[in-house]
């Protein structure tokens, strides 16, 4: 395969695999079709509270990972979950997890919630060998290295909200700096216990009507989200040079804290333009060029207004009046998943970027009148609409923000994949098969037959 050099740049990063675990959606093209309709996952729970919770969290194949039951009760379903998703984030790359072994590929997941350790505790249930790496979150990025045989670095990283997206961005640069040769990301985070909900509460963080009024006048605070997203990355070379499908680039990004300000949760307009600034700096990447910004729009009071102003001070005043910048956020759709916030906002950029359409930003009516959407030159993304690419000239390039509420934020600038011409191939030989065989594995025949049942789901008429 062939890519113009022009389109190249040696800081290019890949994104080869992906995989989530979200409200509403199970899987990535159920999380784009949520997406892509405008739909809502959040729910009034049996408590009474509104969050947007995913499905069968307490399940867990223990064989399949290496476990004893005992030790698989005792482990952070958060860490679970990201041992499941890591395994398909390289299945979906067409990576065999075993030829990974041995090699310097890097682990970096986001993560700052351990509701399980509160859950356990209050059981009263006893302590066993497996409670300490069970319960420190610090093991979650280690643990897919030790299941894999993976020598590169491994790193679980907490910076509140901001966690997964500052995972993703350390992902990039060890990439860039050779100390990976393929990176596995990921963020996760689970609502298990109460307490943990009652704290944000408190802090006067949750919206009482259960939405995330993002830029609107209704703008009271957040709903509270849950699941798990992990990625491989590759330098971008690497992935033409192995045949991969690239599913968007990363050109580059920034991280860096607020350093004071009103208070230590209250975020900093200055500091969010200095790191703008310096992401699009460093992904070369000139602001007037970039279409549409996943915001971190938690829909609070104290947030939304600083980060529009910030935006329209970088991005909203390099464009021309009549093209104001696009914005929205995915916690309208799955509510806030904190620890995994950002990449899960990541992810729905890249597949914006690659189906070449903008998604819906739900829960928008009135600006809020604190953000002069107009003197900003923004403008919130309520429908969905085809966004021109490559083929219209000019690839599609995206921002994402996030911020954690102790002032660490990061932002990572996106591009449309290179096009990539295919090598020609000799046709002459190929039949049309009037069957074609589907060939299932599983450690276990319990687990071979749940395959099957999952590609019978897929191809209901397919005789399995």
């Amino acid at each position: 395969m062939t890519v113009k050099s022009s389109v190249l740049h040696p800081s290019d990063i890949a994104v080869v695999g992906m995989a989530c675990r979200l409200p509403g959606a199970p899987g990535i093209e159920e999380f784009w079709e949520l997406l892509r309709t405008g739909r809502s996952a959040v729910e009034r729970q049996p408590d009474g509270s509104w969050r947007a919770v995913v499905e069968g969290k307490a399940e867990f194949d223990d064989t399949f990972f290496g476990m004893s039951p005992r030790q698989a009760a005792a482990v952070d379903p958060q860490q679970r979950l990201m041992l499941e998703l890591g395994w398909e984030a390289l299945e979906h790359a067409r990576i065999r997890p075993a030829d990974l072994k041995g090699t310097d590929t890097g682990v970096f997941v986001g993560i700052a919630a351990d509701d399980y350790a509160t859950l356990l505790h209050r059981s009263g249930t006893a302590v066993n060998g497996h409670t300490a790496t069970g319960l420190h979150r610090s093991l979650t990025a280690n643990r897919l290295s030790y299941l894999l045989g993976l020598r590169g670095p491994s790193l679980t990283v907490d910076s509140a909200q901001s966690s997964s997206l500052v995972a993703v961005h350390l992902a990039c640069e060890s990439l860039r700096r050779g100390e990976s040769t393929v990176a596995l990301v990921g963020g996760v985070s689970l609502v298990l216990a109460e307490e943990s909900t009652a704290g944000m509460a408190l802090m006067g963080a949750l919206s009482p009507d259960g939405r995330c009024f993002t830029f609107d006048a209704r703008a009271n605070g957040y709903v509270r989200g849950e699941g798990g997203v992990a990625l491989v990355l590759k330098p971008l070379g690497r992935a033409i040079d192995d045949g991969d499908r690239v599913h968007c680039v990363i050109r580059g990004g920034a991280v860096n804290n607020d350093g004071g300000g009103p208070s230590l949760t209250h975020p900093d307009r200055e500091a969010q333009e200095a790191l703008l600034r310096r992401a699009y700096e460093r992904a070369m990447v000139a602001p007037e060029q970039v279409t549409y910004v996943e915001l971190h729009g938690t829909g609070t009071k104290a947030g939304d207004p600083v980060e529009a102003a910030a935006l329209g001070a970088v991005l909203g005043a390099a464009r021309t009046p009549d093209t104001p910048l696009a914005v929205g956020s995915v916690k309208t759709n799955i509510g806030h998943l904190e620890g995994a916030a950002g990449i899960t906002g990541l992810l729905k950029a890249v597949l914006a970027v690659r189906e070449g359409m903008l998604p819906p930003s739900l829960n928008f009516q009135t600006p809020n009148p604190d953000i002069p959407l107009d003197d900003l030159n923004l403008r919130v993304q309520t429908d969905l609409q085809p966004w021109p690419g490559r083929e219209a000239g000019r690839p599609r390039l995206a921002g994402v923000s996030s911020f954690g509420m102790g002032g660490t934020n990061a932002h990572l600038i996106l591009e449309q994949a290179p096009l990539v011409a295919e090598a020609p191939t000799d046709d002459t030989d190929h039949r049309a098969l009037p069957v074609v065989p589907v060939v299932l594995s599983g450690r276990s025949v319990p687990a071979t037959r749940a395959q099957a049942d999952r590609l019978r789901a897929v191809l209901p008429h397919a005789r399995l």
